[in-house]
């Protein structure tokens, strides 16, 4: 019956205790107890007391090998089971190599001192029996003291095992909290490194979008210039037609005088009675020369003001050339700046590197990779700022050549304007002054034709009137032209006004970035800081730890040291008291009696 049980057993994974006691176990039972120790790996408590298993060697035998095997078992009860000497033995070979059995009881057996001293042996390997009950088997009282002793030896051991591993494990529980505040606070400078990435590729967004806007503009203002360029084109063809008929009117003047030489011989005798009405229109002709010498001074005098005026515009223009060379320097100089402190936040990163590189390496690689990354990715973006700089650069360049070629291009328009209203006005003194000369010599042979030229003077009158309303064409002309002039200086003013404002505006918007930025910069260094401060604390932790673990070494040394010099100590204790045994009994009277008998 109890073979069944026991094979049933074998499989079993809930039973966790058993009790056999008074049972008169046998060899089968014993083997089936070994195959069940063997086999079963929930049983920890086994009862066995009353049941004469030192009587049958071989199942006691099977049975202590199957002990030897089991790594589960942690009581044994071995009481009353007349277990001897090299049954003793047996247990001591299975103690040797079972790691797992902590109380076992073999009181009231026939032990002897051959098995108490093979159990005292077996102690020397077995580092885990906490109890070994040995009472009412003839074992002498000093192997009793020795298994005592070693008993509490081992108990110290595991005492100080287990406080070992549980401060091991709380070391693990600290440094697992450590790493995790670590890849918490890696994941958090990942994180402000990505905010950082996206601002800048805003401000990289916000730059390009500026400069798409400040291109537009230089369109626009370039349009603007074409548009006037086509306007000075339109009046240099006006100016040239109003040329061509000022010379097919010197050229009718021409015909006209001829005409009056070969008609003055004719009406000689006429111009004497005429003489008076001659003298009259002399004198009308020197109030209408008169009028003509006063607006030639009033247009003198408009030419001077446009001359002033273009000084002025000349000024300005000077003034927004300086206000952008100022505004160029300052931007490289904050260029420059910002370079300077970007190299500063890179030295002072490196060394932070360096210093973190001392702690640990594994840790130092895994940072060290993630910062090389950053750091180009931060000089690529730096690479890319400059080029755009150095783009912006060339863009005012080209806008400070294009206004410079505008302005001398307007300079030299309003020089052959101006020269071209020159030559017209002294071409039109100098047809006054032959007209001046050829009246006072018609007047002279007029006097002789004036009878025969009163109808030639009708024709003359009305070719006068026409001449007198084509001037009064040719002045609202050159007052149209003013008034374009006047209108082309004023969109020059609001044209320059405007990119004065745009270029101001941009002023603020690169003073906000770069507050920004500094902003950014201060927080980096805070966490720079944030991240020195931990790595120290975490030094400190670590130092902290390791002292303590290495006096927790140390301790474990000076304990195992202590135990290996008691452990020789015992066995020269017990080697001497052998001997000392031996030499009594070989002594005594009693082994005397014996050996004579």
């Amino acid at each position: 019956g109890v073979k069944l049980l026991l094979h049933g057993l074998c499989s079993n994974t809930t039973v966790k205790s058993l009790d056999l006691k008074g049972n008169n176990l046998r060899t089968v039972g014993a083997e089936a107890l070994g195959k069940l120790l063997r086999q079963n790996k929930s049983i920890r408590s086994l009862i066995l007391e009353w049941n004469n298993l030192g009587m049958w060697e071989e199942g006691f035998s099977f049975f202590c090998h199957g002990l030897g095997a089991n790594n589960f078992l942690q009581r044994l009860d071995l009481r009353n089971n007349q277990i001897n000497h090299q049954g003793a033995g047996e247990l001591a070979m299975a103690l040797k190599q079972n790691a797992s059995l902590q109380e076992l009881d073999l009181r009231w057996n026939n032990i002897g001192l051959l098995g108490g001293r093979a159990l005292l042996n077996c102690l020397h390997s077995n580092k885990t029996l906490k109890r070994l009950e040995l009472a009412g088997n003839n074992v002498p009282s000093d192997i009793l003291k020795a298994v005592e002793q070693a008993m509490d030896h081992n108990q110290d051991r595991q005492t100080i095992l287990s406080e070992t591993q549980n401060r091991a494990y709380i070391l693990s529980k600290e440094v697992l909290s450590l790493k995790d505040e670590k890849t918490k606070q890696f994941l958090d400078l990942m994180d402000t490194i990505d905010k950082q990435r996206e601002e800048i590729a805003r401000s990289g967004r916000m730059s390009a979008a500026r400069v798409s806007q400040l291109q537009e503009a230089l369109d626009e203002q370039h349009s603007i210039m074409n548009s006037l360029k086509a306007k000075l084109q339109m009046t240099e063809a006006a100016l040239a037609l109003s040329e061509q008929k000022v010379h097919n009117l010197g050229e009718l003047l021409n015909a006209t005088k001829e005409e009056q030489t070969s008609m003055a011989e004719r009406h000689f005798t006429e111009l004497q009675q005429q003489k008076q009405e001659g003298a009259d229109r002399e004198g009308k002709l020197l109030r209408d020369l008169s009028a003509a010498s006063e607006k030639n001074l009033l247009l003198r005098n408009q030419v001077d003001e446009l001359e002033k005026k273009c000084k002025i515009q000349q000024d300005q223009l000077f003034q927004v050339k300086q206000d952008l060379t100022n505004t160029t320097a300052e931007l490289k100089l904050r260029a420059v700046q910002a370079e300077e402190r970007l190299e500063m936040e890179k030295r002072r990163f490196k060394q932070s590197l360096e210093d973190m590189e001392s702690l640990r390496l594994k840790e130092v690689d895994h940072m060290t990779q993630h910062i090389e990354a950053s750091e180009r990715s931060m000089q690529d973006r730096i690479q890319r700022l400059e080029a755009i700089r150095i783009a912006l650069e060339e863009e005012l360049s080209q806008v400070k050549a294009a206004a410079l070629t505008e302005r001398g291009q307007a300079e030299e328009e309003l020089i052959k304007v101006r020269n071209q209203a020159r030559l017209e006005e002294q071409q039109r003194l100098e047809h006054l002054e032959e007209k001046l000369r050829l009246m006072t010599e018609s007047r002279d042979e007029a006097q002789n034709c004036c009878l025969k030229q009163k109808q030639m003077v009708a024709e003359a009158q009305a070719k006068a009137n026409q001449l007198s309303l084509h001037a009064d064409g040719l002045r609202r002309r050159l007052e149209e032209l003013q008034q374009d002039l006047n209108s082309k200086e004023e969109e020059k003013v609001t044209e320059v006004n405007k990119v004065k404002v745009e270029l101001q505006e941009q002023i603020g918007h690169l003073q906000a970035e770069r507050t920004a930025q500094e902003g950014l910069r201060e927080k980096i260094a805070a966490l720079e800081r944030q991240l020195k401060a931990l790595s120290s604390n975490h030094r400190e932790a670590l130092l902290d730890k390791e002292g303590e673990i290495s006096m927790l070494l140390e301790k474990l040394r000076m304990k195992e040291a202590d135990i290996s010099r008691m452990r020789e100590e015992e066995a020269q204790r017990a080697s001497f008291l052998q001997n000392a045994i031996m030499a009594y009994v070989q002594g005594s009277p009693l082994g005397a009696h014996g050996s004579r008998k």
